[in-house]
């Protein structure tokens, strides 16, 4: 006997009996679970369903198995490339993880910290901190972005350069499988040779094979000081060879070298002049925005601080610098990167945006990429503007165009496709890679063909096929 689907009545019902009438969400109530940050792109949902841990997780996924539902997770809803936005069909339900934001455990001998999936990035800082240790990974996002989040991103940030990506920051996972089983993961082991690295297969995966639920992370010691500058250089090459003697020079100290172009800087100084620009020099081409922690002292990290700033200083290679002398003027020197750049970019573009880019290229190549880039952009759309910044130490930019100032920004979106392209095709040219910390989602997962082998694409359809056979678990997302 052939049996009917449940009605989206029926199928609500069981949700709230199973879950709670008011952990299911519906209408009006799940509209803000439905839009990316971004208010570009929204989605429909037969409801939204928040789970109170990994076993209720693992029974609604059972469920929308057994009916052939899609099924959407969602962390803090911060993504930028809608992964975590169902799509117009109306036929998915979303999982929002909000409800699991539990620390589970801080372990100081270990130096590692267990938490859920929900927990909001600031909260497991804020709880490293509690316990007199450090939980590097910081974003612009991390008062609002879920640890479940960042892992399905692999999500990078501003202390790559010396701690590494999500994925380098885990030592083990929780994840309710497309079976609805959960793999017991929470191992805090640092050496684990016993057969496939299951954890790194799901970390950067968008929720397209399994849920990740919990996650034990590492711990490092506070730093004993932390030294922040703003310099300016004369040219790309100044500021890559500087990155080289900062290498050299502070060890694993040097955390953060974040790049700036010239135009950046601008827009700040134009359009945001609450937060002025504590440098003399702000015609040079490009700045960056450098750290320092030191595991010693505050008078060791000052005295390596003077010396490899000396150094580049007696070598033309940085003209002009403005140095932190406490922690506030750091936390101002970080808010012009962090937030007035943010701002600035929308003021100028009236409240509205400009084209973006998450782009890696290997650094020696870094030089050509942003001449040529630059060259390919100004023949095909005279006028528009890059407004470039990012992670330099780990190759990463954001790669942003503004409108054309006398053609506007409806101008700009018009050709936002064609801009992607001339972009793409560059990071691609130069051996990079058209995403770099914000994933793929359903914004990228169309030219991913462009830029990846059939053998690749191939590779990833096999294990997608592997682990999640039915294709409910975010579709649409990654592949298509």
């Amino acid at each position: 006997m052939t049996q009917t689907p449940p009605t989206t009545f029926s199928l609500l019902d069981i949700l709230r009996s199973e879950f709670g009438a008011a952990q299911v969400l519906s209408g009006t109530d799940a509209a803000p679970f439905l839009t990316d940050q971004h208010g570009r792109l929204t989605g429909r949902a037969l409801a939204v369903v928040r789970p109170a841990n990994a076993e209720q997780v693992a029974q609604l996924v059972r469920l929308c198995r057994e009916r052939r539902i899609p099924l959407v997770p969602q962390g803090g809803n911060t993504g930028l490339m809608g992964a975590a936005t169902p799509d117009n069909s109306g036929q998915a339900v979303m999982l929002s993880l909000a409800r699991l934001n539990k620390v589970l455990e801080v372990d100081t001998d270990n130096d590692t910290i267990t938490v859920q999936a929900g927990c909001v990035l600031a909260n497991v800082q804020k709880a490293a901190l509690e316990a007199g240790r450090l939980f590097p990974l910081s974003l612009g996002s991390e008062g609002s972005c879920t640890i479940g989040g960042n892992l399905s991103t692999n999500a990078g940030g501003t202390q790559v350069l010396r701690y590494g990506n999500t994925r380098e920051l885990t030592l083990g996972l929780e994840v309710v499988t497309a079976e609805g089983e959960i793999w017991h993961g929470l191992r805090g082991l640092r050496k684990d040779n016993t057969g496939y690295a299951l954890r790194d297969l799901y970390i950067g995966s968008e929720g397209t094979l399994g849920i990740i639920t919990a996650a034990t992370l590492k711990l490092y010691p506070l730093p004993a000081a932390q030294h922040t500058a703003l310099l300016a250089f004369p040219c790309i090459g100044d500021a890559i060879a500087f990155l080289s003697i900062a290498r050299a020079g502070f060890g694993a100290g040097l955390t953060a070298f974040e790049l700036m172009s010239n135009t950046a800087l601008q827009l700040i100084a134009q359009h945001v002049p609450e937060h002025p620009i504590p440098l003399e020099t702000t015609n040079a081409p490009w700045y960056a925005l450098l750290d320092l922690s030191d595991s010693e002292s505050e008078a060791h990290a000052r005295e390596r601080f003077e010396a490899v700033l000396g150094t580049a200083f007696e070598d033309g290679l940085v003209v002009d610098t403005a140095i932190a002398e406490s922690l506030q003027q750091s936390q101002a020197l970080w808010r012009l990167r962090d937030e007035a750049l943010g701002v600035a970019q929308r003021r100028d573009a009236e409240g509205r945006s400009n084209v973006k880019h998450d782009i890696s290229v290997p650094i020696s190549r870094m030089p050509s990429f942003l001449r040529e880039t630059a060259a390919a952009l100004e023949a095909r759309f005279p006028g528009v503007r890059p407004v470039v910044f990012g992670h330099l130490g780990d190759g990463n930019l954001h790669y942003n165009v503004s409108h054309a100032v006398h053609l506007g920004v409806d101008a700009l979106f018009a050709q936002e496709d064609a801009i992607h392209e001339v972009v793409h095709d560059s990071v691609h040219a130069f051996g990079g890679s058209i995403s770099a910390e914000h994933g793929i989602g359903q914004t990228k997962r169309d030219v991913l063909p462009r830029y990846k082998s059939s053998v690749e694409l191939d590779l990833m359809l096999r294990v997608k096929r592997a682990l999640d056979p039915l294709g409910f678990l975010n579709p649409g997302k990654v592949l298509g």
